[in-house]
């Protein structure tokens, strides 16, 4: 029914663990447009938001890096893509996790530091999903 991928061509990522980075990625967005929405209206409640949508980030990133590191154990040939996407969501969760706590300040005291963490930490988790999902194509392939 599948035909298995050539050798030598990357695997495109699990549907379950591109679940897992786009519900991450979603959150992150999330996170980053309350920011934006403090910095413009100056409602606390707004930073709030950012803390709660970028903690639920963290868990659906956790556990997409420790899918990531299960499949490179797993693998019996290492890829490079492979190894890149879970050094990427390693550095995911780290900043990932600075910006959680960056947002458990005030809100006076979490930005503008906080509103830039969100940003490079969204502009990551998307950088991950598109090397995890720009797998190369078999020859004649469509």
């Amino acid at each position: 029914m599948f035909a298995a991928p050539a050798p030598g061509t990357a695997r495109p990522l699990h549907l379950a663990h591109a679940m897992l980075l786009a519900a991450a990625a979603a959150l992150f967005i999330g996170g980053l447009l309350s920011d934006l929405a403090y910095v413009r209206t100056y409602q606390v409640q707004w930073v709030n938001f950012a803390a709660w949508l970028i903690a639920g980030a963290m868990v659906f990133t956790g556990l997409a890096l420790a899918w990531s590191l299960l499949e490179m154990l797993r693998a019996r040939v290492r890829q490079v893509r492979t190894l890149f996407v879970a050094l990427l969501l390693l550095a995911v969760f780290v900043l990932g996790l600075l910006d959680s706590f960056m947002h458990a300040r005030d809100a006076w005291g979490s930005m503008p530091s906080g509103l830039l963490m969100t940003l490079a930490t969204t502009a990551l988790c998307l950088a991950a999903i598109w090397v995890g999902i720009s797998a190369r194509r078999p020859a004649g392939a469509a």
